[in-house]
C-alpha cells in the first residue's frame, strides 16, 4: 500500500512540474512606436503554442506579483505600474524621445516545485525612430535577442542571439512558437545564435532555459537547483 501511495505522489510531483515547466511568462507590445504616443505592454502567462492564456487568479504561486520594469534610451530602468486584466496584467509608457526601449520580467517564484527554485523571465524591445536596442540593455540573466525585430518578416530569415550572465548561452535548446501552433527546437551555436525562417504572419514567441544544480535556500526553503525560463517576442508582418 505505501509502495503504490508513494507511486502515485510520484506520478503527481511529475505531472505539476511538467506542467510548471511548459508554462511560461511572455510580453505582448508593439515593436516600433512613437514619440509623444501611448505604448501598451501586455503581460501573460500560459502556453502560447497552444493558445492559453491562464486566469491571472490561476498563476502559478506568486507570480502575479511580478514587476515590469521599462529600460529607455539612457539605461534608467523604471517600474511600470501595472493593471490585471481577466487573463493578464497591463502597463503603458509613453516615449519621450527617439531611442531604444527594453521591457523585461524577472521573477522568482516564492513557491518551490519540489526542490526545484522557478525563475520566470521576459523580454520584449520597443524602437523608436532609427536607434535599435542592445542586448546588453535588457538587465535579464538569462535572455534572447534580435537586433532589429522592427526588420522581422515573412520568409525573410531571422537571427537571435540567446544570452546568459551577459555571455553566449551556446548549446542551449531556443523553442520557437508561432501564432498558428507550429513550433520547433533550435540549437544555439557556439556563439548563442540560432536562426529560422518565419512563414507566416504574427507574434512569435521564443524560448530558452537553463538549470542551474547549485543548491540554496528559498523563503526558507533548502532547493537543489534553479530553472530559469526566458522568453522573447515580436511581431512578423
Amino acid at each position: 500500500m505505501k509502495k503504490i501511495t508513494f507511486l502515485a505522489l510520484t506520478l503527481l510531483l511529475s505531472f505539476v512540474t511538467t506542467s510548471i515547466f511548459a508554462h511560461a511568462l511572455w510580453i505582448e507590445t508593439a515593436s516600433t512606436g512613437k514619440v509623444g504616443q501611448k505604448q501598451t505592454v501586455k503581460v501573460f502567462y500560459g502556453e502560447y503554442v497552444a493558445n492559453e492564456r491562464d486566469s491571472v487568479t490561476k498563476w502559478y504561486s506568486d507570480v502575479k506579483e511580478f514587476s515590469l520594469w521599462l529600460v529607455g534610451p539612457d539605461q534608467k530602468k523604471t517600474q511600470l505600474t501595472l493593471t490585471p486584466g481577466v487573463n493578464y496584467f497591463e502597463g503603458s509608457f509613453t516615449p519621450e524621445k527617439n531611442g531604444a526601449y527594453t521591457v523585461a520580467v524577472s521573477h522568482e517564484a516564492k513557491e518551490l516545485g519540489g526542490t526545484t527554485k522557478y525563475h520566470f523571465l521576459s523580454s520584449a524591445d520597443v524602437t523608436v525612430g532609427k536607434v535599435l536596442p542592445a542586448a546588453t540593455q535588457n538587465p535579464n540573466v538569462l535572455k534572447l535577442h534580435v537586433d532589429d525585430v522592427s526588420a522581422a518578416k515573412v520568409n525573410k530569415s531571422v537571427k537571435l542571439k540567446a544570452f546568459l550572465k551577459d555571455a553566449a548561452a551556446k548549446g542551449k535548446t531556443v523553442s520557437v512558437f508561432s501564432p498558428n501552433g507550429w513550433s520547433k527546437e533550435l540549437i544555439a551555436d557556439e556563439n548563442g545564435i540560432v536562426e529560422f525562417t518565419p512563414l507566416w504572419a504574427g507574434r512569435y514567441v521564443l524560448e530558452v532555459s537553463d538549470m542551474d544544480k547549485t543548491p540554496g535556500q528559498h523563503h526558507g526553503k533548502d532547493f537543489k537547483a534553479t530553472w530559469k525560463g526566458a522568453t522573447y517576442s515580436f511581431e512578423i508582418k
